[in-house]
């Protein structure tokens, strides 16, 4: 028995497969599911999504938005996704350094609002990358 996961995008569904656990980015940290877990409605936050299939992991990004777990499905409706087969950890660390300095020379507040948006973006890339790479 395993987790039917949907991730609904508002243009497209990202993802519809079976697995066997599913890390998700919740606004108060990590949130492991398994099957059987209990009813749950959670926010997310802009990170990583990990489905866990055949004891593999597949990282999504995850750009915001609102899960609920229910009798072993669990629908992901979000802002925006990507799903994730190669990323060079190394090219996303230096996105990661150049995002940061953004947020840095931000000077009116709707610059620091999306520059800190794409700091977030560019942190769940790298961690996406490193799930890759491990």
């Amino acid at each position: 028995m395993t987790l039917q996961v949907r991730v609904i995008a508002p243009d497209k569904i990202v993802w519809d497969a079976n697995a066997e656990e599913i890390i998700l980015p919740s606004s108060t940290g990590q949130l492991g599911i398994l099957k059987k877990h209990i009813p749950l409605l959670t926010a997310l936050d802009i990170g990583v999504m990990r489905v866990r299939i055949n004891k593999e992991w597949q990282p999504i990004i995850l750009l915001g938005g609102f899960a609920e777990v229910e009798n072993d499905q669990v629908t992901i409706l979000v802002n925006g996704a990507e799903k994730v087969s190669s990323l060079n950890l190394n090219e996303e660390k230096d996105k990661l350094q150049e995002a940061t300095n953004s947020v840095e020379k931000a000077l009116t507040n709707k610059e620091k609002i999306e520059a800190i948006q794409n700091l977030r973006k560019a942190k769940a890339r790298v961690q996406a990358a490193t799930v890759l790479n491990n």
